[in-house]
């Protein structure tokens, strides 16, 4: 081989190795149904987590941190698109009779980094539409192992009429595996999904990779391995969170065994808050107003961990709001890759996640919808005024006694008829409502809800669609 040549070739390489090791392998751990206070470090009570408090005192805690609607198919788009779920025509909780999901024309997180010659894979509840096309190995993914939906949607479901729901399948890549998922099948799935993640990073070390472990627990009904039932002595809830923090420490020590830690952002946090009328098999939002199924901050506002230690500085803590839509494009301008040419909703928030001095968020606000495209509420960009606008939601009665064994307690509807104003700095609770005291604050942030009602509608207001809506895929 010529000199020149055999030169060329050689820089060639040496500068993609460079680029290569530069970029950093991204993981997201993703919880369901976990309660803002359903780790030590944000506050549980009963029982311990000693691997994820650990991941937050190597890393940084966001106290502020919130998901774009508080149910799972919405939740999970928002996450994996960068768009407000309902912009992308996703909205609740997709079932497996569905027969819509995600569109081709979204460019998914996986997507992204495949600009940058990632190796992706997906482990766990997919929920983004169970019909092939829309399975992840169809939206930048390498591989997947998983469930298409949530683990109640089952017959064993305890309140569905017989026949309702199908046999749950248990896919990889895009065949089913698995025609029948059964309870015993589900005390493995929590160890299942963590050996193939931990398979994932031992097969793709020598390269950039992005994996994205979506746990099916702590949603109902809840299953534990043998090795973890009754260990913590307070209950299946404790005893599923504690093996869920045993599959988080199995992550982290692939990675510091393969010499990955240093490089490896990590990225842990949940799909909503706790399905409170679980009682006894649900988690907490501590000090938070309700749960899943409300656009209160029991709602929206979870667990939020970052850990990367080479750029994310360790035993920090932020309470500077930041929500799942922002994911992706800070990871695009992390890795300098191309953001989709159609409208996201997310921005860059790597200041933030970095610990700046001075960071802020850069949103003016952000957006909370619900149901069928009901704008429920907005919130400034800083976390600071949120405004709960007329709209029906579930509580539970006061007084009622705690649902047990699995069975939920019945909600009732409570309806707001005027706009509530909330100083979350003074108020995490939501307890106080401000709105005779701050006119000028209701009226900024109704003018922001009538900015994105014409661009995403808002069927409390009969805009069933905005400009700026794009059709799911069908």
């Amino acid at each position: 081989m010529r000199p020149h040549l055999l030169s060329f070739l050689t820089t060639l390489i040496l500068t993609f190795s460079s680029q290569a090791a530069a970029l950093p392998n991204i993981v997201i751990l993703f919880m369901d149904d976990m309660g803002y206070a359903d780790v030590g470090c944000f506050g549980a009570h009963g029982y311990q987590t000693p691997n994820i408090d650990k991941l937050a005192a190597s890393g940084r805690k966001f106290t502020n941190f919130h998901v774009a609607q508080p149910v799972c198919s919405a939740s999970r788009t928002a996450l994996l698109t960068g768009c407000y779920p309902n912009r992308v025509g996703i909205h609740g909780a997709l079932g497996p009779s569905s027969k819509h999901g995600i569109n081709s024309a979204e460019m998914t997180i996986a997507e992204l980094v495949k600009q940058k010659g990632y190796a992706t894979a997906a482990v766990g509840k997919w929920h983004l539409g169970s019909l092939p096309q829309f399975l992840p190995v169809k939206h930048g993914f390498d591989e997947y192992y998983g469930i298409p939906y949530s683990n109640d949607m089952w017959p064993y479901h305890p309140q569905s009429k017989k026949g309702a729901y199908p046999k749950l399948p248990m896919i990889e890549n895009d065949t089913v595996v698995d025609a029948e998922v059964t309870p015993e099948d589900q005390t493995r799935l929590t160890t299942d999904y963590t050996k193939r993640g931990v398979h994932f990073i031992e097969n793709n070390k020598n390269q950039p990779f992005f994996l994205y472990l979506a746990h099916s627990m702590v949603h109902v009904p809840l299953f534990v391995s043998e090795k973890f039932k009754g260990k913590s002595g307070k209950g299946p809830f404790a005893d599923v969170m504690m093996e869920v923090d045993w599959s988080v420490g199995q992550i982290v020590d692939t990675l510091k065994k393969n010499g990955l830690e240093d490089n490896t952002w990590i990225i842990f946090t949940s799909d909503n808050g706790p399905w409170l009328s679980y009682g006894d098999h649900a988690g907490s939002a501590g000090p938070l107003r309700e749960g899943k199924g409300t656009c209160w901050e029991g709602g929206t506002r979870v667990t939020g961990i970052m850990k990367w230690p080479a750029k994310i500085p360790a035993g920090t803590t932020t309470d500077t709001m930041m929500m799942t839509i922002d994911v992706l494009p800070t990871i695009a301008h992390v890795i300098d890759a191309k953001l989709p040419d159609h409208k996201i909703d997310g921005m860059n928030c790597w200041p933030i996640v970095a610990g700046e001095p001075g960071a802020k968020n850069p949103h003016d606000f952000y957006a909370y919808y619900y149901e069928q495209n009901q704008l429920q509420a907005i919130t400034s960009g800083d976390g600071r005024w949120k405004l709960q606008l007329p709209h029906g939601y579930r509580s539970l009665p006061p007084g009622q006694p705690q649902a047990t064994g699995g069975i939920p307690a019945l909600y009732k509807q409570v309806k707001i008829e005027q706009p509530e104003l909330y100083d979350l700095y003074t108020d995490l609770s939501e307890s106080k409502n401000l709105a005779s005291q701050f006119p000028d604050q209701v009226a900024k942030l109704q003018q922001h809800a009538e900015s994105i009602r014409a661009e995403l509608g808002d069927s409390l207001m009969k805009l069933p669609k905005g400009s700026g809506t794009r059709e799911a895929g069908k």
